[in-house]
């Protein structure tokens, strides 16, 4: 097979280990810069030139493309899908999974678990807004952050007032969710891989900060996980119309409760904390699946 892996960077970890597993398999794997990627839409003539060249012969693509080149990526993506290659994740997946606020709309619709969220617009409507998750401490989350950047815990109803004021005067967009006392600063990565939970891994945050990102520091181990949180992480992948996806999910005394779902999860810290080939398994997951024009949007389309 003949791969692209549309990526910023050769040299992160995530798109070395596709490339090395991709040439183990004996594919011909290209890395190709998401953002040197320019379209021509002729009607039934759809191309991608790269580079000054044609982009042409593919037989599918892993899509890496970073939340802050979003639009761009995806408008990409899709020139790969009308030319017949097969995507890993397809493009309006992607795009769903992105919008926060949409695919925990998407996920609350389906009855899968995840924490009590309110959105509002207007700072009169604060108080009700924090009485609706429960009161304080809270969880305020940018809706355009990533990697736990614009993550802020309020631990007074005094504070989350002020902060979520802040944000508003700045125009900027946020949601408050209800803080999970006891997860104690950890949560759970699940890596899906074509329906199925391949590994899985135990974040926990470092002394004194609540945020489990790996980039903030948090700590990755091997955990196992019950067969709810397993069928929670599932779903929740086939709901955004995820071929692979990261889940990221809370233990709570009412269950497992969905944080996140993410569209290129990153590889480093769940194969070494499983010592699983996470990335072979997504370039098996191409060879049974790669044939030309077989992208349709799977879940829901709300």
């Amino acid at each position: 097979m003949k791969i692209a892996i549309l990526s910023r960077n050769k040299n992160l970890y995530s798109t070395r280990r596709l490339v090395e597993a991709g040439q183990q398999a004996g594919h011909e794997v290209h890395v190709i810069d998401t953002l040197r990627c320019y379209m021509s839409m002729a009607s039934l003539k759809p191309e991608i030139h790269y580079r000054g060249r044609v982009l042409e012969g593919y037989d599918a693509v892993i899509p890496r493309i970073g939340a802050s080149i979003t639009f761009y990526g995806t408008a990409v993506l899709r020139q790969f899908e009308m030319m017949g290659v097969f995507p890993i994740n397809e493009s309006v997946a992607i795009t769903r999974s992105r919008d926060k606020l949409r695919s925990l709309q998407l996920l609350a619709r389906k009855g899968i678990g995840m924490p009590v969220t309110g959105f509002a617009n207007a700072p009169d409507d604060i108080p009700d807004l924090i009485n609706m998750v429960g009161g304080a401490p809270l969880v305020i989350k940018l809706l355009e952050g990533t990697q736990g950047i614009g993550v802020v815990l309020a631990e007074t109803r005094q504070a989350a007032e002020s902060v979520i004021e802040a944000f508003m005067g700045l125009s900027a967009n946020i949601m408050v969710q209800e803080y999970i006392k006891e997860a104690g600063g950890a949560d759970i990565r699940c890596f899906v891989v074509d329906g199925k939970v391949v590994a899985a891994m135990k974040r926990q945050a470092k002394e004194g900060e609540f945020r489990s990102n790996l980039h903030r520091g948090g700590s990755a181990s091997l955990i196992r996980i019950t067969p709810e949180e397993r069928a929670t992480a599932v779903r929740a992948a086939q709901v955004m119309g995820l071929n692979v996806a990261g889940v990221d999910i809370l233990r709570s005394e009412r269950g497992p409760l969905v944080m996140e779902v993410n569209s290129s999860p990153g590889l480093e810290g769940i194969e070494g904390a499983t010592g699983k080939d996470v990335a072979a398994l997504i370039i098996k997951f191409a060879e049974r699946n790669a044939r030309p024009n077989r992208t349709r949007t799977k879940g829901s389309r709300g």
